[in-house]
């Protein structure tokens, strides 16, 4: 994957515009993979599904308190993906009070399958999914990678560690030492 030019897909968001007026004042916008990823160094991770017990309790509420260290280390932005609707991450980033993590709805999982990174999760009811995930992609370049070990369908595990905000930072840490 170090190397790699991440792949050029279409994502169809929901973006607030209180010109539309009423009770749900959103519409709808494309954004592409150069609109996230270039000239910008950023880490992106990637996780089963929003609302998920380890995701919401660990892995994304971690990456929004670490995102003023991960700045330190040069980092522009932080996206979250997942093969979960517009509609699904905008709830789930109201629910977890988002200020500096931004989500980036797959919903046809096309970003993830062509990182390679689809999996079935027909044994927890999920269909397809992604396997955890992240990496450190500078200008569309995948610059470092962090995939959980396992990668399977319908694995009975959801191994996590590798992927963490603890573990990538210390990563980025050791290698501006190293330098």
């Amino acid at each position: 994957m170090i190397g790699k030019k991440v792949p050029t897909v279409v994502f169809r968001t929901r973006v607030r515009d209180e010109a539309v007026g009423g009770p749900n004042p959103f519409r709808w916008e494309d954004k592409t993979t150069d609109d996230y990823f270039a000239g910008k160094r950023v880490i992106l991770f990637s996780l089963p599904g929003a609302f998920t017990p380890t995701c919401s309790t660990y892995q994304l509420p971690d990456f929004e308190k670490l995102s003023g260290e991960f700045g330190a280390e040069g980092v522009d932005e932080i996206y979250c993906i997942s093969v979960n609707d517009a509609f699904v991450m905008n709830a789930w980033g109201k629910s977890q009070d988002l200020e500096n993590v931004k989500l980036i709805p797959d919903g046809s999982g096309e970003f993830t399958r062509k990182m390679g990174m689809l999996v079935a999760k027909d044994n927890l009811g999920f269909g397809m999914r992604s396997w955890r995930y992240a990496a450190i992609v500078n200008d569309g370049v995948v610059e470092q990678w962090f995939e959980e070990e396992g990668y399977s369908d319908n694995s009975d595990t959801d191994p996590y560690g590798v992927s963490s905000p603890q573990n990538i930072l210390e990563a980025l840490k050791s290698v501006k030492q190293a330098a």
